[in-house]
Order: C-alpha cells, then sequence, then structure tokens
C-alpha cells in the first residue's frame, strides 16, 4: 500500500491510499480518482517525504531504556527543583496567585489536596514514584 498527498485543479487537499504506484497511475488516467471536496476529477500527486523507518525508531524500549529514562528525569528533577515537602500546596498556591515568585519545586499532598488544586487550576502534576528523586534529609539531619 501507498498512500499519496493529492491536490485537485481547485487546489483542494486530500489523501488516498493505493496498492501500488501503478495502480494509482492506472486510476488517474481512467478519471476514477476524485476531490471528495469538490468531485474533480482533475487530480494530481504533491510532493511528499518518505516515511522512512529507521532502525532505531523500529526498536520497542525495554524495561531497561525505561529504567534509564526514569533515572534521568529523578536527576533533572533533583537538580533543578526545590524540594518542599510537606508545603507544596501552599508554595503552588502562592506562585499561582502571584503572592511569591514562580520557580521549580516538588513535594508531597495527599490525595485530597491534590483534588482542591486541580479544582483551583492550579498547574500541579503527581510526580509517578519511579520519577520521584529520593527526599532530602531533613535540614536538622544534616551533620
Amino acid at each position: 500500500m501507498i498512500r499519496y498527498a493529492l491536490v485537485c485543479d481547485a487546489e483542494h487537499a486530500f489523501e488516498a491510499w493505493f496498492a501500488s504506484s501503478g495502480a494509482y497511475d492506472d486510476q488517474s488516467a481512467r478519471s476514477l480518482i476524485e476531490c471528495p471536496v469538490c468531485g474533480s476529477a482533475e487530480v494530481r500527486k504533491q510532493i511528499m517525504a518518505p516515511a522512512v523507518r529507521s532502525s532505531r525508531s523500529a526498536k520497542e524500549p525495554g524495561p531497561e531504556d525505561l529504567a534509564r529514562i526514569a533515572a534521568k528525569v529523578r536527576a533533572h528533577i533533583a537538580e533543578t527543583h526545590e524540594f518542599v515537602g510537606d508545603r507544596f500546596a501552599d508554595e503552588a498556591r502562592a506562585m499561582f496567585y502571584g503572592d511569591v515568585d514562580h520557580r521549580p519545586v516538588w513535594g508531597e499532598v495527599n490525595p485530597d489536596t491534590a483534588k482542591e488544586l486541580m479544582e483551583e487550576g492550579v498547574p500541579a502534576t503527581p510526580l509517578p514514584a519511579p520519577f520521584a528523586p529520593p527526599r532530602p534529609p531533613p535540614p536538622d539531619k544534616i551533620n
């Protein structure tokens, strides 16, 4: 099967599938291809880039790939976001309402508080466990 981008003489663009390029040529010569917008049989192919699959894109990600991606996400969050712990809801609201400057933070909330944030429109996204960095030690526990 081959997909062509087509255009009629009225410049309506559309796509169609054919068994082969020869099948397109045959149907076109017999005026069997019509524009779905205006019904014109004056149809020509448009220039298209081929859809080429690389060997890399053909491989489905495996568990080791997903673990590597999760580790990169954890490291990125740990390096670029401030852990605010159970103050997350207060910090997120303060940034949302303009009381404090925006900054990247992560922390913890219970399900009810998460729902309240969502209902208020406060932009916050749950962080699945595989992507969450380890909690930093409390300041009073640091030597």
